[in-house]
């Protein structure tokens, strides 16, 4: 999946690939976040999105010989090479609505340009080796099934009723057919997003705050006059936070509900979650009357979000979130993983992500940390057989499960780079996202933060080695 943004904050333009595993590092003010916030966004409406575009429906005329004959049969490839179109409007579609995802002014994203492209080839590839059965209906009956055998390409739709000419029937079956082509061809491609945001300490002390607010509101509401409109207050109370920050509070609000369920990791990989622990020095506890407390390792007290660190609270929501709500294949999302971390927390950390990534869970991070893409770097660099690194590996406390192969890593750089614009014949210098290069002997290729490190050498040898003449 390929991502191409114009015009986007201070990107001007810049092309992005989604890995297993992608890192977007950079200075302040220099377009990851904006990059991120699109890209989440775009994951989070796709579904919704393209219920609107005509060309993503299958056509009438199949429901009516569905409705006559009792069966039909679609071949998905018909479909897939469809794929482009249906894209290309459906991110025009979302496009328009950039600023409704960054609640900023429409003029801002007036120029802007956000496309997302798939590589029909592999589309082609991921239909043929499916198989599925489903039967769809109401309690009291079935109404029609659906199945596609693993080497072919057809998907049977066969009618379970009496042949009938309802039109609520038909649109029903119409949109619920569509609805499964849609995810045969573009859930694998866009993964389920969870974002842990910047903001996300302040969430996680705060997190209750948003319920006072709206009982302020309602207050206020009570001894307003009768030309008030309550819709627009509540409109413009929250319309000052981008939807992945929304999303991120909205979810620390409802803790008691998400400690309910139980992740794939919880089951199957606890170990994580060991790891996890490690990293905040503790575990995290909500009893009743949604009160959330965290308990460091080896001690009898219970602390409240404003009495842990803030290491605790800026980890707490990605806690969560692998305990009890990722599945296999998601996507977690989380700008500055760094924050409030010590150096040792960082280097723990970016080991954590590999593990996920190696446990089919996709990441995407964006970072200033030195700390974490060097240690990334390692993990890289003892990703070999040879014995000499297996020894160092040894040695130094690291396990398999944690190297990475560099095929499933993306890394990029925000920063001025040469980009042939539209209608240009020569290149300019812009904001953009220039791609790393990744050695499987050396690891990545980032020179920014080490030029800021070879600064400060040279200054303090001079200091050290200073020159009296």
């Amino acid at each position: 999946m390929k991502v191409t943004v114009k015009n986007l904050g201070i990107l001007r333009q810049a092309e992005f690939s989604l890995g297993d595993f992608t890192i977007i590092c950079g200075g302040n003010n220099t377009g990851k976040t904006y990059a991120t916030y699109a890209l989440y966004g775009f994951l989070k409406e796709w579904r919704q999105n393209i219920d609107l575009i005509k060309s993503a429906q299958i056509s009438s005329q199949l429901i009516r010989d569905l409705m006559n004959d009792g069966i039909i049969r679609i071949d998905l490839l018909d479909y897939a090479r469809k794929t482009g179109a249906i894209l290309q409007e459906m991110c025009e579609l979302y496009t328009r609505n950039l600023s409704r995802i960054f609640a900023a002014s429409e003029d801002r994203f007036r120029d802007s340009s956000f496309r997302v492209s798939l590589d029909e080839r592999q589309i082609h590839e991921s239909i043929k080796p499916l198989s599925f059965e489903s039967k769809t209906g109401t309690p009291n009956r079935q109404i029609f099934s659906l199945s596609k055998v693993s080497g072919n390409t057809e998907l049977e739709v066969s009618l379970l009723v009496s042949k009938q000419n309802s039109k609520n029937l038909s649109d029903m079956i119409r949109t619920s057919i569509t609805e499964t082509i849609n995810r045969i061809i573009f859930d694998q491609f866009f993964p389920t997003p969870f974002i842990s945001s910047a903001e996300r300490t302040g969430a996680a002390i705060f997190r209750k705050e948003r319920n006072f607010a709206r009982n302020r509101l309602l207050k206020e509401m009570s001894r307003a006059d009768d030309t008030l409109d309550p819709r627009e207050l509540l409109f413009k109370s929250y319309q000052d936070y981008a939807r992945p920050v929304e999303n991120d509070v909205e979810f620390t609000r409802q803790l008691e509900s998400v400690a309910k369920k139980k992740s794939f990791l919880a089951t199957e990989n606890p170990q994580i979650l060991e790891r996890f622990a490690d990293i905040i020095g503790g575990s995290y506890r909500v009893i009743r009357n949604d009160e959330l407390y965290f308990v460091p390792k080896g001690a009898q007290v219970k602390l409240s979000m404003g009495e842990s660190s803030s290491g605790v609270r800026s980890m707490l929501d990605i806690g969560f979130y692998l305990r009890h709500e990722a599945e296999p294949g998601d996507l977690l999302m989380v700008d500055e993983p760094e924050l409030n971390l010590h150096p040792e927390n960082q280097r723990r950390v970016a080991r954590l992500f590999a593990c996920l990534v190696n446990l089919d869970l996709k990441v995407f991070i964006t970072t200033h940390s030195d700390y974490i893409v060097k240690e990334l770097n390692t993990l890289v660099m003892l990703n070999h057989d040879d014995p000499y690194v297996k020894r160092i590996a040894e040695v130094e406390g690291y396990d398999p499960s944690e190297f990475i192969d560099p095929q499933k890593l993306k890394v990029y750089v925000a920063e001025k780079g040469s980009v042939l614009l539209d209608g240009n014949k020569r290149k300019s210098r812009c904001h953009t996202l220039v791609k790393a290069g990744i050695d499987p002997e050396m690891g990545i290729e980032v020179g920014s933060f080490d030029k800021t490190i070879n600064k400060m050498n040279e200054i303090q040898q001079s200091i050290i080695w200073r020159d009296d003449k």
